[in-house]
């Protein structure tokens, strides 16, 4: 089944901006990312990697030893546009990661057995 989040009218919305060589409204890029955060921590729930969309979102995700204080050591951080690109499979992890978009440190920092958020 499909997450409601990936057929949002905010994810539409801003990759159809994306596609289209456009930077999405604030308020619908934040909503977009947020979502598909949302639906990360859902498919991969735990506390050990904290992903780091800024300026819209964090969440922490991934099952593990849990991190409570200071910088995590499995930490994954990106823009907007990267992101919803790795959420929804225009863009693969392992290009992203070697291509500098994604910053990404500590044993458990890799997202790609998670990605894209498609169909269960």
């Amino acid at each position: 089944m499909s997450s409601p989040y990936i057929k949002s009218a905010a994810v539409v919305a801003a990759m159809a901006a994306l596609d289209e060589g456009r930077t999405p409204e604030r308020s619908v890029f934040r909503e977009a990312v947020r979502a598909l955060l949302t639906t990360l921590a859902d498919r991969a729930p735990g506390r050990s990697v904290e992903v780091r969309v800024p300026p819209y979102g964090v969440v922490q995700c991934v099952s593990g030893p849990r991190h409570t204080r200071g910088t995590p050591p499995n930490t994954v951080e990106m823009d907007p546009a990267t992101w919803l690109g790795l959420a929804t499979g225009r863009l693969v992890w392992t290009q992203a990661v070697t291509e500098g978009r994604v910053r990404a440190s500590g044993n458990r920092a890799d997202l790609s057995p998670y990605l894209p958020l498609e169909l269960e």
